[in-house]
């Protein structure tokens, strides 16, 4: 069975130009970089093959660059927005990053502060007095849970690391200091 051959890239003078250029940039991401020099080897005649292994990649990564950028070559982008990512699927993040703050911020404070008659902090309360605040329209508990995994967040413990109990050292070291006689406590 005869093997397809590649097919072929053809660039323009600006768009080698450009491709060139990001490589010659100390600021252009390793990934962009590496796909600039996908395009311009394939622009060169070189196959799938021979640009896998002279750039140590797959084959599935050289036949991806190239049919992307055959496939991008008549849009109107510029040829860094060519080399980018494609958009990931999905929705959209649902909450900022200032309203991600604000969930950490109130995990780290008591709630006894909100009025609360509660010693630590549920990933239900927590959800409901954000929504109850106005930070958020709507939040799972579930999803307030997993965001406080993700930063490494246990408000169940935090009376703890924020609020260490006071040392009981000082009172004892009074009484200890009491028994002694006063030449020995000023040395």
């Amino acid at each position: 069975m005869p093997r397809l051959s590649a097919p072929a890239v053809l660039l323009s003078e600006s768009d080698r130009l450009a491709l060139e250029k990001l490589l010659r940039r100390s600021s252009t991401p390793q990934q962009i970089a590496l796909r600039a020099k996908i395009i311009l080897r394939s622009a060169s005649g070189a196959g799938y093959g021979e640009i896998s292994r002279a750039l140590s990649i797959s084959l599935d990564t050289s036949r991806l660059w190239r049919r992307r950028w055959l496939e991008l070559s008549d849009c109107d982008l510029s040829v860094e927005e060519r080399l980018k990512d494609a958009p990931r699927p999905g929705g959209p993040a649902k909450f900022s990053l200032e309203q991600l703050t604000q969930l950490y911020a109130l995990a780290c404070d008591p709630p006894e502060k909100y009025g609360l008659p509660i010693s630590h902090w549920s990933a239900r309360e927590l959800a409901t007095e954000m929504t109850k605040q106005g930070i958020v329209e709507s939040i799972s508990e579930r999803h307030v849970g997993r965001l406080l995994e993700e930063a490494d967040l246990k408000p169940h413990q935090s009376r703890y690391w924020l609020h260490p109990p006071r040392p009981t050292v000082p009172s004892q070291g009074r009484r200890y200091l009491s028994g002694l006689p006063a030449r020995s406590r000023t040395g």
